[in-house]
């Protein structure tokens, strides 16, 4: 086996598969990546078995073949190459490379031993664009529960319909919905899967990765292939794959209020500071801040108070229709979805003090946020 390829295509190809590289003592050969030398170029493979990822890397192949080598030791040592052509040549258990000056070897293991990635069907996919995936993916993970005591929503539930995906994450606290237009070419296209939170922190690692639209060789959208088990995203030259979490999502269509007393709508900067200025008074563990909606002078009044520390209240003006409100909430829950609102204005819809609170952007239908509220 030999090929010639450039070290900065070599050193973005393991960055982007060696981080799905752990540390295994049951199983060493997972602490390796995969090098899978073809006619047409180097594939990179790395798995932990609950994701698998590959990357393909151009180079001249002058030889075929494949083996495994240690992540961290290729990786580092690429790292420090000259950016400059690389020559990698396998001779027996070992592969040498040459670069410039830099002349190593480095001990490798046969590929036979490394753990299968299992295959997906990929006559029939979604398609969406990378910037609204990505985008949507960060703005619904962070409310993903981080325990695995429910298993179904230590993931990120994916509703697809012809046109059209739905996102959400929930740690049954707070929950956070994003709708996204697709492209299906699926004859029955209405499916439902949880992916699990690992594996879209992961993807969105690499979909971060491929900002300049070169890298994804004018591949500006990601297909989504489903099987029984399991979930393929296909993104330039980068495919990951990944188990699905076994389940039913919780039907939380229920928990959003259909009729709201009051709504607020409110500049989304002036409403953060006034919140992260309240919280430094909030109840330790309790990160309470209350607000106080009052219809006729449009106003919010925000006030948190601590035996430790002291007390707060701050004024802000706003668009209040419909009852005076109040409701109690966590401050935390609250600057979490307000960060995730691209809009400047926000709207908020209460009920009452013991219902949840509802975020929404204020022209935007497509981004929804829930927030339990702390009851007294």
């Amino acid at each position: 086996m030999k090929f010639i390829g450039l070290q900065e295509n070599l050193k973005q190809g393991l960055a982007v598969v060696s981080r799905v590289v752990s540390k295994n003592i049951n199983l060493p050969i997972l602490n390796n990546i995969l090098f899978r030398v073809n006619k047409s170029n180097v594939e990179l493979v790395a798995t932990n078995l609950e994701v698998g990822i590959t990357h393909q890397v151009r180079g001249k192949i002058e030889s075929e073949g494949d083996f495994t080598v240690d992540s961290k030791v290729i990786t580092d040592y690429i790292n420090l190459l000259p950016s400059d052509k690389i020559e990698v040549t396998q001779d027996g258990s070992e592969i040498r490379i040459n670069c410039q000056n830099y002349k190593t070897k480095i001990n490798i293991q046969e590929a036979t031993d490394f753990p299968l990635i299992p295959k997906v069907d990929r006559n029939n996919f979604y398609s969406v664009g990378v910037d609204s995936l990505r985008d949507a993916l960060g703005q619904v993970i962070f409310a993903v529960a981080n325990n695995e005591t429910r298993l179904e929503l230590s993931g990120v539930l994916f509703s697809f319909t012809k046109d059209g995906l739905t996102m959400v994450g929930t740690d049954s606290y707070r929950l956070a919905e994003k709708k996204v237009k697709v492209k299906s070419n699926y004859e029955n296209p209405d499916n439902k899967v949880i992916i699990p939170a690992r594996t879209i922190q992961e993807l969105l690692r690499v979909l971060s990765g491929f900002k300049e639209e070169e890298q994804l060789e004018n591949s500006a959208e990601v297909k989504i292939c489903l099987s029984e088990n399991q979930v393929l995203f296909i993104f330039g030259s980068t495919e990951l794959v990944s188990r699905l979490i076994n389940g039913s999502y919780p039907d939380y269509q229920q928990i959003i209020p259909l009729n709201y007393k009051t709504q607020v709508l409110v500049n989304k900067n002036e409403l953060m500071r006034a919140i992260k200025a309240s919280a430094i008074f909030s109840k330790a563990g309790v990160n309470d801040v209350s607000l106080d909606f009052k219809s006729e002078s449009g106003t919010i009044t925000l006030s948190s108070a601590s035996s430790q520390v002291g007390e707060s209240s701050i004024e802000l003006k706003a668009e209040i229709e419909g009852d005076n409100n109040e409701i109690i909430i966590n401050y935390r829950y609250l600057l979490d979805g307000l960060n995730n609102i691209a809009s400047d204005v926000v709207r908020l819809d209460v009920v009452n003090a013991n219902t949840p609170c509802v975020l929404r952007a204020d022209k935007n239908g497509e981004y929804l946020y829930i927030v339990m509220p702390i009851r007294q």
